[in-house]
């Protein structure tokens, strides 16, 4: 399957999901944008669900989009959180991975996998993962035999002037100084994933990829946790982190200048292609 990924199609998808989504200040453009990427999936002719959950005495959904496949097959989980923080339009985060996972969804939806693919819009990330552990703790309740989750988390802003990276204490002898990169974290539990999965990446022409292995769940290294793959890991499952590098690349984070304007999109579409090759590749 060629993944055809056109920038100009990312940046439609971002137009309609750039802006504050915040469950305390904008609850409207929140469930705005939650109504279209479920309008976004069914139109792929997915099988499109909610995930219910409550927070603080009130009630918000996951939007699960299912793929074609044997319902009794393992699963692969493909995920990205749609809600911002209080102040920023969040376009890189996190509605950079948003757009990659709608039009990965896209492209994998007439796919006839071997595993279920479940397409996962998360909701209150910012809130510390509360939509992806509450998915994740109901599929091991259910017994659900868990192959591979793959969260995107801010995958559209480069910097490729020297420098430009930046990393944890000690990460910086063994990767690249300029941002140009897309990052791809597992844990110990997650290393063949890891290799599967990003070995197809690493075909897409003009697409740098670098990989990190943590140990254990990421104690040590608190800021590879800060997205929807620690619940997974948590829980035993083997999950990856896809990123740009968020805070330690883009100096926009949860700021209000983290706008479309920042994103390279030619950069997206190289991701996109790599994480549909990634998850054929599995």
């Amino acid at each position: 399957m060629q993944a055809a990924i056109d920038p100009s199609e990312l940046k439609k998808k971002l137009e309609r999901i750039v802006g504050e989504r915040n469950p305390f200040n904008s609850p409207r453009r929140l469930a705005e944008v939650e109504s279209y990427i479920e309008s976004e999936l069914k139109s792929y002719g997915l099988q499109v669900e909610s995930d219910p959950f409550t927070y603080l005495g009130k009630s918000y959904r996951n939007i699960i989009g299912r793929g074609r496949a044997n319902p009794n097959a393992s699963l692969v989980i493909l995920g990205a959180h749609f809600d911002s923080v209080e102040g920023t339009p969040g376009a890189d985060d996190n509605a950079s991975g948003v757009a990659v996972l709608l039009e990965a969804a896209r492209l994998l939806a007439a796919a006839r996998l071997k595993y279920q693919l479940l397409l996962c819009a998360f909701n209150l990330e910012e809130q510390n993962m509360i939509g992806s552990a509450h998915l994740a703790k109901r599929l091991k309740s259910a017994g659900a035999r868990i192959r591979a989750m793959i969260s995107l988390e801010m995958v559209g802003f480069t910097d490729r002037r020297p420098g430009s990276q930046n990393y944890p204490l000690g990460l910086s002898w063994f990767y690249p100084e300029r941002g140009d990169f897309i990052g791809i974290v597992g844990n110990w539990r997650s290393y063949s994933l890891l290799r599967q999965f990003t070995r197809p990446m690493q075909r897409v022409r003009g697409l740098p990829v670098e990989t990190l292995t943590v140990l254990g769940n990421g104690f040590l290294l608190p800021a590879v946790r800060l997205s929807d793959h620690s619940p997974f890991w948590d829980l035993g499952y083997p999950a990856l982190l896809v990123t740009d590098t968020s805070f330690f690349r883009n100096p926009h984070y949860h700021r209000p200048s983290d706008t479309l304007e920042t994103l390279d999109l030619d950069f997206m579409a190289k991701v996109c292609e790599g994480v549909v090759a990634g998850v054929l590749g599995l």
